[in-house]
Formats: structure tokens, sequence, C-alpha cells
């Protein structure tokens, strides 16, 4: 602030306050926004699927077999250990 008693400065002043708090509320809110990087964490997520599958089909469609099988291994399992806890 400059100190100035000038009606039209200090207008001015306050027009440009406002406009980086303005600012700098927009900079917070888009860092705070939660689903926004969830969802461009995503988008990465999937582009670097299918480069890599277009790249080495095999590889992609090894992993995800690879995925399967460890998931339907745990369902197994889990459901094994909740039938024998349950009869004891």
């Amino acid at each position: 602030m400059t100190g100035s008693s000038d009606p039209a400065t200090i207008q001015a002043e306050i027009e440009a306050t406002r406009a980086r708090l303005g600012r700098t509320v927009d900079e917070i809110s888009a860092r705070l926004d939660v689903r926004a990087h969830a969802r461009e964490k995503a988008f990465v997520a999937r582009d670097t699927v299918v480069e890599t599958y277009r790249e080495s089909p095999p590889v992609v469609i090894g992993g995800a077999l690879a995925l399967i099988g460890l998931v339907a291994g745990l369902v197994v399992w889990r459901r094994k250990r909740t039938t024998r806890r349950r009869k004891r």
C-alpha cells in the first residue's frame, strides 16, 4: 500500500488486492481438488497401460493373467480361512 489518500489510487489498490486474492484462492482450491487429481492419475495409468500394450501385448496379457490368478488365489485362501474359523 502506498499510503496515498487519493480515492482512485486506493480503489485501484483494492481491486489489485482482490485480484491477487482471487488467484490465490483458485490455486488453493485446485490443489485441494482430490477428485480431479484422482481422475488425472487414473487417466495417466490408463494411458501407460495402453502404451505398454501397444509396445508389447504379451507382457500386458501375461501381467493381467497373473493379477487375475493372484486375486483368485486370495479369494480362495480367504474363503478357506473363514470356513475353518466357523467350524471351530
